[in-house]
């Protein structure tokens, strides 16, 4: 039989035998298994490096999990680096700017280390583990099911071949009844194949809601680096101005000017900046004269110190400049509450 279906596959390639193709709607099938196939194992192994980019890290991990035993636990990157300033800062003093500094940017780093770390575990759980499942168990079913389809066929071709060499009559009826029964076993196994093969639809759905939980495990772990820093940047700005600064910046731009909802509210936006010329130039007007103004809040935001006010999202508050304050602040009033509010949360009204 081996020889025969060697002898088949050989005729095949050379265009010495015909070959029985298969129906349309199964070759869409195959075709939409094998894309899947490939493009899983690339997100798969894309995720991997994303997740864990250091190549020896990965392989020390894929070794443990096929001995089955846990990998030795140790510091991810920024919680090392979050070891490291939290040493210096002890180093250096407590007491000092930068050792204080250093401590509080040494804690956000090892909370990010955390996070970093859930991130990773929910996403190969609910995530990368699925994709795997589908790599290493339905498609290697489907692999051995096709297999087995392509054998078949070429039985099939072979009895074809054996009744169309057959001369005379008692030769005819044997590769006849031969034909009828690998033609049978084709079929079947040509549904066999067919049945798992429709399944992939069902495996792309069963992977869309995984991805959903890789977006929302991103989410959260975004969200969490983004609240850590914002903690983190308004301690910073409790320092005195003139620790923060750096050499392309004036001293008097405090940490809190530079704000991530600014950026989310622009991306083509610096920084720094006000949100655009026309508020700035209102702006520059309120602050050279006495008089005061109706402003909408932008973003919520939660006041460093007693010095400044509080706001919500949304909220109108009255907003004025007093001689000799920082640029990039107005006072702002809200009943019989007042304090300091930055101008990159604020929009003038009319």
């Amino acid at each position: 039989t081996v020889f025969n279906l060697s002898t088949q596959f050989t005729e095949e390639k050379l265009g010495q035998a015909e070959k029985t193709e298969l129906d349309a709607h199964l070759e869409n099938l195959l075709s939409k298994a094998e894309c899947t196939k490939q493009w899983t194992e690339k997100i798969m192994k894309q995720t991997e490096v994303l997740l864990q980019p250091n190549p020896n890290a990965r392989i020390e991990e894929f070794v443990y999990e096929k001995l089955d035993r846990k990998a030795p636990s140790r510091m991810n990157n920024p919680e090392l680096l979050g070891q490291y300033m939290i040493d210096a800062g002890n180093e250096f003093g407590p007491g000092t700017a930068y050792g204080n500094a250093l401590i509080k940017c040494g804690e956000t780093q090892k909370r990010i280390g955390t996070a970093d770390r859930e991130l990773i575990q929910t996403s190969a759980i609910n995530f990368l583990t699925p994709l795997r499942n589908f790599i290493e168990g339905d498609y290697k079913t489907i692999t051995k099911e096709r297999k087995l389809l392509q054998n078949k066929r070429l039985d099939l071709d072979a009895a074809k071949t054996r009744l169309k060499k057959a001369k005379v009559a008692e030769a005819r009826a044997a590769s006849e009844q031969e034909v009828r029964i690998t033609q049978s076993e084709f079929d079947r196994q040509a549904e066999i194949t067919r049945l798992l093969l429709e399944g992939i639809s069902s495996t792309h759905a069963h992977h869309l809601r995984c991805l959903n939980d890789f977006v929302e495990a991103q989410m959260t772990y975004y969200a969490q680096c983004y609240q850590y820093m914002l903690d983190l940047q308004k301690q910073l700005g409790s320092f005195p101005s003139t620790f923060l600064s750096n050499n392309n910046q004036s001293s008097s731009v405090p940490v809190q000017s530079v704000s991530a909802p600014s950026v989310l509210a622009s991306a083509s936006a610096s920084l720094p900046s006000v949100s655009n010329s026309i508020v700035t130039s209102g702006i520059s007007e309120l602050k050279s004269s006495s008089g005061s103004r109706k402003a909408r809040v932008l973003y919520d935001y939660d006041a460093a110190n007693s010095s400044e006010l509080s706001l919500l999202a949304d909220e109108v508050i009255t907003v004025y400049s007093i001689p000799g304050m920082d640029s990039d602040w107005l006072m702002g009033e809200r009943g019989n509450q007042k304090g300091k509010v930055p101008i990159t949360y604020l929009e003038l009204l009319n």
